[in-house]
């Protein structure tokens, strides 16, 4: 059997650009470029083994609690990686990131964008599993689980992040500070040599019980729109 582990590792570690040859075979720097044929990364099928891996996960103690370990859902090439807290009590049911109310107010955000789940986004959480009562992630549990969505980011390498809600945007980004003090500005978040922009922004929970929020939260869809370079609605 194929040793998913060392092949994720080899191949997370890649650039989307690495030239990849058959084994013992070199490239001789005078070789002229035509003469080296680049074969792009299967992310789809990298994704997939990065997911299987991540099945059955007993790292914490949610492993008790929960009914299903939630990965993630999207586009592996996606130019918008969005961020949530941990999976509710829908998601647990089901396996699926922000379904129920929060979550189809988050595909009609989508939609407005000319994306959708399947196309140019990709949608993870900082825990896989359901905290017991939603309550927030305990420090110990964002340790053992976050290395996950680090490994995904590797894969999809986007163009932009963007956390929904606090607890995402202080986790990822490692600071204490409140999501007034986050929102509107633009952030970097570090992988190996690449610094990708993140945006925060309101969760779509907190829309369902605060309309206000619904204005900002475009703009910050059109901001995201822009750093990815892809069209803005009007």
């Amino acid at each position: 059997m194929r040793d998913y582990n060392a092949t994720l590792m080899r191949l997370i570690d890649m650039g989307e650009n690495e030239i990849l040859l058959p084994f013992g075979q070199s490239i001789e720097t005078e070789a002229p470029p035509e003469t080296v044929r680049q074969i792009p990364v299967d992310k789809a099928g990298i994704m997939e083994e990065l997911v299987r891996g991540i099945d059955g996960c007993t790292k914490c103690e949610l492993c008790k609690t929960r009914n299903k370990i939630v990965s993630g859902m999207g586009d592996p090439d996606a130019n918008i990686v969005f961020v949530g807290e941990a999976p509710g009590a829908e998601e647990d049911k089901t396996g699926v990131p922000f379904v129920g109310r929060a979550g189809k107010l988050l595909d009609r955000i989508f939609a407005a964008m000319k994306l959708s789940r399947e196309r140019g986004i990709y949608i993870a959480n900082i825990l896989k599993c359901r905290p017991p009562g939603n309550r927030d992630p305990l420090p110990g549990e964002v340790e053992m689980c976050i290395p996950y969505l680090i490994s995904q980011l590797k894969i999809i390498r986007p163009n932009v992040i963007c956390c929904l809600g606090r607890i995402a945007a202080q986790n990822l980004l490692g600071t204490s500070e409140p999501l007034g003090r986050l929102r509107g500005k633009t952030h970097y978040y570090n992988i190996d040599d690449d610094s990708i922009p993140v945006i925060v922004t309101y969760h779509p929970a907190y829309l369902l019980r605060n309309s206000a929020g619904k204005k900002p939260v475009w703009e910050d869809m059109k901001e995201l729109l822009r750093i990815a370079g892809l069209p803005v609605p009007l």
